[in-house]
C-alpha cells in the first residue's frame, strides 16, 4: 500500500470518530427547551405580581426572567448548542428579549396552538419547567390553578394533572426527558406524579394557597444553574411513551362553561360541570384542552 493510501485511510477513519453516534462530540450537542410559567419563580409570592396590571409586575418579569437566565446557563454548561425558551405565563409576552441570556431563542406571544409548549418536538434533548405552580384544587399550593381560573380539574386518561403534569405527557409524546422543574414544594411533588426522576429546585415553601417561605435568591438562582448544568449533561433522549389513547374530563368551576364546550362536536356532557373527548394523540389532546379552557367565556 502507497504512502498517499494509508495517508487516506487515516483521513477517514479520523473523520468517521467525529461522527459516530454515542461519542463525546456527539453527546455534547444538545437542544434543550425550558419553559417558564410566572408563579413558580423565586420571590414571587402575591397577585399584584402575576398580573401585567399589577402594582408589582414589572418587579416580578425582573425576577422571572433572572430564573429563567440560571436555567439557561445551566443549559449552555452542561452542553447545548441551542437553548429555547417559551414565555408560558399570562399572555405569554413577559420576558423581554433584551434581559434573557442573548444566547437563547424566545417564543413570545400566547396565540399558540400548543401554549406552555409551542415549539417543542421530538428533536429536543430535554425540557426544563422553570417557576411552575400547583395543580387546581390543591389544598396547599401558592396559586394553585390548571390552566384558568376555569378548571376545577384536568384528568388524561383517569389521571388528574395540572400544567406540569399535562406538558409533562406532550414531552413525553415525543420522547424528550422532563430533567428539571422549578417552584415550591407543592408543584415539585405533584411533577413527579408524572415524571418520577425529575430533579426539583425547590425556590419557596408553600405555607398554604397565600403564604410563602421565600428562599434567598442568590441561592434558587445557583441551585437552578447547578441542576440544569448536572441533568442537561447526562440527559438522552428515550423512546416516545405513547397511550393507544387520551381520554380527557375536564371540570369546571362554572356549569355554564359545559354548554360552550360541547358546541365542539366530539365534545359531550359527563357531569354537571364536566366535559370529556378522546383524541388519538397527546398534541391533539393538548390543543383541544387549551381551547377549553382558555377560549371559552360565559360572560
Amino acid at each position: 500500500m502507497s504512502s498517499s493510501s494509508r495517508r487516506a485511510i487515516a483521513v477517514g477513519l479520523a473523520l468517521l470518530c467525529c461522527v459516530v453516534p454515542g461519542s463525546a462530540a456527539a453527546q455534547a450537542s444538545k437542544k434543550v427547551y425550558i419553559s417558564v410559567d410566572l408563579e413558580g419563580i423565586s420571590g414571587v409570592n402575591g397577585p399584584h405580581q402575576t398580573s401585567n396590571t399589577g402594582s408589582e409586575y414589572g418587579r416580578a418579569r425582573r425576577l422571572m426572567v433572572e430564573d429563567a437566565n440560571a436555567a439557561v446557563r445551566g443549559a449552555f454548561a452542561g452542553g447545548a448548542t441551542v437553548v429555547v425558551v417559551n414565555d408560558a405565563h399570562g399572555g405569554q409576552r413577559n420576558l423581554l428579549p433584551e434581559d434573557l441570556d442573548p444566547r437563547a431563542q424566545l417564543i413570545s406571544h400566547s396565540f399558540k396552538r400548543h401554549g406552555m409548549m409551542e415549539g417543542l418536538d421530538e428533536t429536543f434533548d430535554a425540557v426544563v419547567f422553570v417557576g411552575y405552580h400547583a395543580k387546581a384544587g390543591s389544598p396547599r399550593g401558592v396559586f394553585a390553578h390548571t390552566g384558568s381560573g376555569r378548571v376545577a380539574d384536568l384528568t388524561v386518561n383517569g389521571v388528574s394533572v395540572g400544567e406540569g403534569g399535562m406538558n409533562a405527557l406532550l414531552a413525553q409524546w415525543y420522547g424528550v426527558p422532563v430533567i428539571v422543574v422549578t417552584g415550591d414544594d407543592v408543584a415539585i411533588a405533584e411533577q413527579r406524579t408524572t415524571v418520577p426522576d425529575v430533579l426539583g429546585v425547590e425556590v419557596k415553601r408553600a405555607i398554604n394557597s397565600r403564604a410563602v417561605v421565600l428562599r434567598p435568591l442568590a441561592d434558587t438562582r445557583r441551585e437552578i444553574e447547578s441542576a440544569v448544568r448536572e441533568r442537561v449533561a447526562s440527559a438522552r433522549r428515550g423512546p416516545p411513551q405513547r397511550a393507544a389513547q387520551y381520554v380527557v374530563r375536564l371540570t369546571y368551576q362554572d356549569p355554564a362553561y359545559v354548554e360552550i364546550g360541547t358546541a365542539f362536536q366530539e365534545v359531550r356532557a359527563v357531569g354537571p360541570a364536566t366535559v370529556e373527548f378522546t383524541r388519538a394523540s397527546m398534541p391533539e389532546a393538548y390543543r383541544l384542552i387549551r381551547v377549553l379552557y382558555r377560549f371559552v367565556s360565559a360572560d
